[in-house]
């Protein structure tokens, strides 16, 4: 039976979640969840960010859900949401809730009628 062997270079660089957050381990904002939809407000690169600030940022050109960003900068949401809100924080992004008001059933029914006539 061949022994596996595991080499440190195989896994490329890693830094670990508390560096990047600079050992925070919970959000600033609490209004920021994987839903919030977040936009950078600048397309210019700020060389006083970070490579993973940089990176969200290159990331929200257009619209996205935090969780999209996780995915897109290949880090946490946790991670991702702390770091979003340094960036909303210094003005570069903002952000919106989506809507979470009550569903008007009529237009909910008239929307399902149309789609199932096509």
């Amino acid at each position: 039976m061949p022994i596996e062997t595991w080499y440190d270079d195989d896994a490329g660089p890693m830094v670990r979640p508390y560096t990047v957050t600079q050992g925070r381990t919970r959000p600033a904002r609490s209004d920021l969840n994987m839903i919030t939809m977040v936009m950078a407000l600048s397309s210019e690169e700020h060389p006083l960010l970070n490579p993973e600030h940089s990176a969200i940022m290159a990331a929200c050109q257009v619209p996205q859900s935090i969780a999209e960003v996780a995915a897109a900068v290949a880090l946490p949401v946790g991670v991702v949401k702390i770091l979003v809100g340094d960036l909303v924080d210094r003005g570069l992004i903002a952000y919106s809730q989506p809507y979470r008001g009550t569903a008007n059933r009529a237009l909910l029914r008239d929307v399902r009628d149309a789609v199932s006539k096509l």
